[in-house]
């Protein structure tokens, strides 16, 4: 990112004022013209505008004017800010080539059936088009809706599987639980699913009666002796 001075015209200001520096050179470093800046001197221009300390605001150091006004031929230069701003991209719609702006359509039907939490801004980035576009699609009026055919744009190369990947973690953040009958059928209880009455599990429920078991098990005993006696005779 190029380097720029704040405010020139109150820079030049300050330096006519404050330095023995020439025309010239004030000229070139705040990029105006010789004679703009023997105006401000004069007092013909820049009436009202308050002087800017271009070393308070750390774009000179007082070593460089110091050089620059022992030697009329040296041109002032910035000074390094101790703090870079990382130049903040442009933005705007992806550009699309023309080769494939015709597989736009596709690309968005696809994206609009395959991922429907993707919002029509999220679409827009992803291929470069605009709201109007997606929405005669998804409402099937686009002049061409007949013949559009779901393609990947990742496959169409409108844009990368990294790109798509973030704008569909982004709508699934936003996205709402989903509910019941969304999901589907989900395990039921076995009195609903085998109708049983709800008497059934009272009865497994109560204890067994030794007393009863150890009778019953002792009639079958005695009548299979008395049968062994019969057989022996």
């Amino acid at each position: 990112m190029a380097q720029q001075l704040l405010m020139p015209k109150a820079t030049a200001v300050w330096l006519v004022d404050n330095t023995a520096l020439s025309f010239e050179q004030i000229a070139t470093f705040c990029k105006l013209h010789p004679l703009e800046v023997k105006a401000i001197a004069d007092g013909e221009s820049a009436q009202g505008i308050k002087g800017l300390d271009p070393i308070a605001t750390g774009q000179l150091s007082r070593d460089e004017i110091a050089r620059a006004e022992g030697n009329p031929a040296h041109k002032l230069k910035l000074a390094d800010p101790k703090v870079r701003v990382p130049e903040s991209k442009r933005k705007g719609p992806r550009y699309t080539p023309v080769s494939k702006r015709q597989d736009r359509p596709n690309a968005i039907l696809w994206l609009v059936r395959n991922h429907p939490e993707l919002k029509d801004a999220q679409i827009s980035r992803l291929v470069g088009t605009t709201k109007s576009t997606i929405e005669q699609i998804r409402e099937r009026t686009h002049w061409n809706a007949a013949n559009l055919t779901p393609m990947d744009p990742v496959t169409l190369g409108l844009c990368s599987q990294i790109d798509l990947d973030l704008e569909v973690e982004r709508a699934a953040k936003n996205r709402p639980l989903p509910t019941a009958e969304e999901l589907g059928a989900t395990l039921e209880a076995a009195e609903k699913t085998q109708k049983l009455d709800f008497n059934f599990y009272r009865e497994e429920e109560k204890e067994i009666d030794a007393d009863a078991v150890f009778a019953k098990l002792k009639s079958l005993k005695s009548t299979r002796n008395d049968e062994d006696e019969d057989d022996a005779y």
